[in-house]
């Protein structure tokens, strides 16, 4: 691999640069030519001239994005850029995830975007491709993140619905609205009630079932719901919906928050929930470590997360690990 002040992607002003094919990955400030990991906030932005994803990511970037120019590549296929030959396979974060490869001059650059390897029914899982640089997240990049079987965290969440429905009472589990909300959707079965979806959460359904993802039957709460069901019911939400008043109708109701952040005893409690549940649409440390391993990478950059303790563990492997200093990730509360 060249040196790392000759690598073939560069840390811009406007965000991650690949000089020979003229175009950025995933830019946080407004360009002419933008490919796009996935479609969450951090990583698709408006205002880019042109657009480039995955063909599974389209109808979410235009429901987020709107009236976009953007062209799409299945999963695989190449596309010659400038002297750039680009190819997206999956990353296993969400619907339409992808990691951005980059053959330049018989040299692979692969970006991750965000990652995950735990199983997701509603998502294409995780493929490592073999390259000489690997660009990789870090959002729990620290030993003790260490993820329980989902399959264990999704029984735990169906009990806890079945023990407040018996008692009266609905069960609000605050989720993010794009990816983890469709996840545990598509994870559930049946329940003592109905299946009741926030707005945001509703209209990303709709683009995921649009999509050919099955996902059971939910309802809006205006749906004429009865007293009795709404105290049986699932209800998702997005956090930003905590202290609204839209949830003042769901009363009596125990609250739970599915997310990475749940390992750290620490988070619950300052949201004062009943629940936390450890459901991450990101990789713990052991999956960070196995996806490296997996890329065969000698030269590594970290982009966001606990990049410090993932770039120090890194060197310590002997391999050439530095950091680009990006506008992605989210602190406790985002997308994790």
């Amino acid at each position: 691999m060249r040196r790392s002040d000759q690598l073939p992607i560069e840390l811009r002003p406007a965000g991650l640069y690949c000089p020979a094919g003229d175009f950025y990955v995933d830019p946080w400030r407004p360009v002419e030519r933008a490919v796009i990991t996935h479609a969450h906030a951090d990583h698709a932005r408006s205002g880019h001239v042109h657009y480039l994803c995955a063909a599974a990511a389209a109808d979410v970037m235009r429901a987020r994005l709107g009236d976009i120019r953007l062209q799409t590549l299945d999963y695989g296929e190449p596309l010659v850029v400038g002297r750039a030959r680009v190819s997206l396979h999956p990353a296993g974060h969400v619907l339409g995830s992808a990691q951005v490869s980059i053959e330049i001059d018989g040299h692979r650059t692969v970006l991750s975007g965000d990652y995950k390897l735990q199983a997701d029914p509603t998502c294409a899982p995780f493929e490592p491709q073999r390259c000489d640089l690997f660009v990789t997240e870090s959002t729990f990049g620290l030993p003790i993140y260490r993820w329980p079987d989902s399959a264990t965290v999704i029984d735990q969440i169906r009990n806890w619905w079945h023990d407040n429905a018996a008692a009266g009472r609905a069960s609000l589990v605050f989720v993010y609205a794009f990816g983890k909300a469709q996840r545990l959707l598509a994870s559930l079965a049946d329940g003592p009630g109905p299946v009741v979806c926030h707005g945001a959460v509703e209209a990303l359904n709709r683009v995921y079932r649009a999509g050919g993802v099955t996902l059971p039957p939910t309802r809006a709460v205006d749906d004429g719901i009865d007293r009795a069901a709404l105290q049986r019911a699932l209800v998702l939400a997005p956090p930003s919906a905590a202290g609204s008043p839209w949830l003042k109708r769901f009363a009596p109701y125990a609250d739970a928050f599915a997310s990475g952040w749940m390992q750290v005893r620490g988070q619950r409690r300052r949201r004062a929930l009943d629940r936390g549940f450890v459901l991450s649409d990101h990789a713990d440390w052991p999956a960070l470590l196995q996806a490296i391993d997996a890329t065969g990478a000698e030269t590594l950059r970290v982009t966001h997360g606990h990049v410090a303790v993932m770039v120090r563990w890194l060197h310590e492997q002997g391999l050439d690990a530095g950091a680009f200093e990006t506008a992605y990730g989210e602190q406790p509360g985002g997308d994790g």
